[in-house]
């Protein structure tokens, strides 16, 4: 099976103002994604995705990948992945490059699982579980606003409503609002909106209030009381704060019994973890700023986490993830996969916590999935009581709709046989 053609789809963003102004209560998502798929000389069209600069992750699929892939044989997917790594390493691999591996990656084992008729859980060695559990990161989208809903004192509501839909686990981010942001030093707590929301990326804090702290314990309090303890929550870091803030956050998160305390700082010290998870009782969640086996192996065996949740669609595809949930395997430590991203990328994801021993559950956001992510995809993700299934449909199972390159806004870019030749 002989790859003939590559193509990538991105879409431009609707201004700021008017995105805010038509849909208040939701992130502008379909920009930050790009789409790739991949075409086979016996018809077939493997799908992937990505997310995060769109247009850079384009350029190196066009401008440098595809000559390693074009003319070559589909079935080689460990070779491919080798092979292109080994030449974006050459100059350091994290990055555009590595979300474009990703997305190449699940194509080829969707094209791979078309051909053989076969889902790709099959392909990776069958199932462990026909469902995974998930759980709700509160963002906000369309018919749901979950974000305003936590962040305005209605956090118990908003966990009551998960659980009517069978859904018995969340994560918010409540320390977020007392850490210092991008606005600039004028005003070092200023909001700052990319794509129709405020960004949840921001500098290192160094010091939070007792008042702070229990303003942001308070949301906990609040949604325990309205479940009685039924809703787990875990608390996401957003790499927002230094080792001591991190260690006071999660001494006083200890009597909630949260699920994980997820990058509470940023990935790229791995002795600060080892003293963080030294500290508290806490489980340490690591997450996916931490691209391929490479990195996620010092979290391991350090030991720096108790949970790894690797991004799929940025860390090197189906071939890196499960070296990755396989390492985590070894030393018994559970994996739940990073979404909040795209439909593909959720998919993809399903496919390996069904295959994988060690799946714990899996992150979902409702809003995109019962929303935008429908718009993007042929077939619907099916959950029922919190429990995440697939189709058993050969490849992924789903295909972007026939209409999706012809939207306003589309960007779409081939590169073919001929014109590699050409180069």
């Amino acid at each position: 099976m002989k790859i003939t053609k590559l193509e990538t789809i991105w879409f431009e963003a609707v201004p700021d103002a008017v995105w805010r102004q038509q849909s208040p209560h939701s992130r502008q998502a379909l920009p930050n994604n790009l789409w790739l798929r991949i075409y086979s000389d016996d018809g077939l069209v493997g799908l992937g995705e990505t997310y995060y600069l769109p247009r850079a992750v384009s350029a190196v699929v066009h401008d440098l990948l595809a000559p390693l892939l074009i003319g070559r044989d589909a079935f080689d997917i460990e070779n491919h992945w080798n092979n292109l790594f080994s030449l974006v390493n050459f100059c350091g691999y994290a990055g555009a490059e590595m979300r474009a591996i990703s997305a190449i990656d699940v194509a080829l084992w969707d094209l791979v699982g078309q051909h053989t008729g076969q889902p790709i859980y099959n392909l990776l060695g069958g199932r462990n579980r026909e469902s995974v559990p998930v759980y709700n990161t509160c963002v906000g989208y369309g018919k749901y606003p979950d974000y305003s809903l936590w962040m305005e004192g209605r956090a118990g509501e908003l966990a009551q409503d998960l659980l009517k839909q069978g859904i018995k686990a969340m994560k918010i981010w409540p320390f977020d609002q007392f850490g210092t942001t991008l606005a600039g030093p004028a005003q070092p707590r200023g909001k700052v909106y990319l794509w129709g929301q405020e960004t949840a990326a921001g500098t290192l804090g160094h010091f939070i209030s007792d008042q702070e702290l229990k303003a942001a314990l308070a949301i906990l309090e609040d949604i325990r009381r309205a479940t009685d303890g039924q809703m787990s929550v875990a608390i996401e870091g957003h790499a927002r704060w230094d080792l001591p803030t991190a260690t006071r956050i999660a001494r006083a998160l200890e009597p909630y019994n949260v699920m994980w305390l997820e990058e509470i700082m940023p990935p790229d010290n791995v002795e600060a973890f080892v003293r963080l998870k030294a500290s508290t009782r806490v489980p340490i969640c690591q997450s996916e700023r931490a691209f391929t086996r490479f990195h996620f192996r010092q979290y391991i065996e350090k030991p720096a986490s108790d949970i790894i949740m690797p991004d799929l669609s940025w860390g090197g595809g189906f071939t890196e993830t499960r070296k990755v949930c396989s390492l985590a395997d070894t030393y018994y430590l559970p994996v739940t996969l990073h979404d909040t991203i795209g439909p593909v990328a959720l998919w993809a994801a399903a496919h390996m916590m069904l295959h994988i021993p060690n799946a714990m559950i899996q992150e979902i956001v409702r809003g995109y999935v019962d929303g935008w992510y429908n718009d993007v995809l042929t077939e619907p993700l099916t959950i029922t009581d919190g429990q995440l299934r697939l189709n058993g449909k050969p490849g992924l199972g789903a295909a972007l709709r026939p209409d999706f390159t012809s939207r306003p806004g589309a960007h779409v870019k081939i590169t073919t046989e001929e014109k590699v030749r050409g180069w």
